[in-house]
């Protein structure tokens, strides 16, 4: 007896055919830097809510830079939105009391999930991080502290393809069971554009006692080289510079050939039993939204306004 293919198997059916409805999905946003830049953000916001992610989350700058635009931009997602915001905190240039303070903060204005990171360090350290003499030392000690604080739900960041500072693979798998293990209940992946590279990583963890999920983190291209600064141990295929060669200059094609490529990403994660989807949005709701659309995700309410 023969297994009938999934609706996303078969070869007569379209690569945009929506995904069964079993997945789930959240979006990832920066606060603004001025007033222009919020309208964009709240635009963005009220224009996702209504497909009912399962969290949003807020980025911190580097050093600590946006943490009073960061916890404003969350307390009014809690005030104004059905949303569930996932504060992002770091351990760069803050002490434990400090970082205490504003994990309070978050609690108090209703905040129960914080994505934990060590941060980025700031440009005067020389991209080095160094930790702050009464902070902590790592996030794994961040979630630790986080932890004893409040019963917060915490996610952390993995690396599929290695964290740049990292000694070796097994040191950074190490230190991601280190954090999951400290109480982090997830881990958002470093974007990818390779799904060999997403599952052998997969295949890794598991082999090291990890079990949590391990949430892939999706970046639509908005420009091929911002994506090759950012992209750190990440690789770049062939395929995908092809794809995009030529475009940076030409918003428009690039935005409908990066939605194309996400989707593409996603079905190729669901083959391989991915039923959750983290968005890197950088606030620009329209290939976000294009791309659920894709997936068979349709608004449920209006959760903002």
């Amino acid at each position: 007896m023969t297994t009938q293919p999934s609706p996303s198997q078969r070869e007569d059916t379209p690569l945009f055919a929506g995904l069964p409805g079993d997945i789930g999905f959240s979006f990832e946003f920066f606060p603004p830097k001025n007033e222009k830049m919020e309208a964009q953000l709240w635009d963005a916001i009220e224009m996702l809510a209504p497909l009912g992610p399962d969290f949003v989350s807020v980025t911190y700058g580097a050093g600590g830079s946006t943490r009073e635009r960061t916890h404003n931009t969350v307390a009014r997602i809690v005030r104004e939105t059905s949303l569930v915001p996932a504060a992002h905190l770091t351990c760069v240039s803050a002490s434990r009391d400090e970082i205490a303070e504003v994990a309070d903060q978050y609690w108090n204005a209703g905040v129960r999930h914080i994505v934990a990171l060590r941060g980025d360090p700031p440009p005067a350290d020389g991209g080095r991080f160094v930790p702050h003499p009464q902070g902590y030392a790592s996030a794994a000690d961040l979630v630790a502290g986080l932890r004893a604080l409040h019963p917060f739900e915490i996610s952390v960041a993995a690396y599929p393809e290695v964290h740049p500072e990292a000694a070796s693979a097994e040191a950074d798998l190490d230190n991601l069971k280190r954090k999951l293990d400290a109480g982090a209940s997830q881990a958002i992946t470093q974007f990818f554009y390779a799904t060999d590279a997403y599952f052998r990583f997969l295949d890794k963890a598991l082999a090291a006692g990890i079990s949590a999920p391990i949430l892939p983190g999706i970046m639509p291209v908005t420009s091929f080289e911002a994506i090759r600064r950012m992209s750190g141990n990440t690789a770049i295929p062939a395929w995908l510079e092809q794809a995009f060669e030529g475009l940076d200059d030409r918003p428009g094609p690039r935005a409908l050939v990066a939605a194309t490529v996400a989707v593409d990403l996603c079905h190729r994660l669901y083959r391989g039993g991915v039923r959750h989807f983290h968005f890197y949005t950088l606030n620009r709701a329209e290939q976000a939204y294009a791309i659920c659309q894709l997936l068979g995700v349709r608004p449920k309410a209006e959760v903002a306004g």
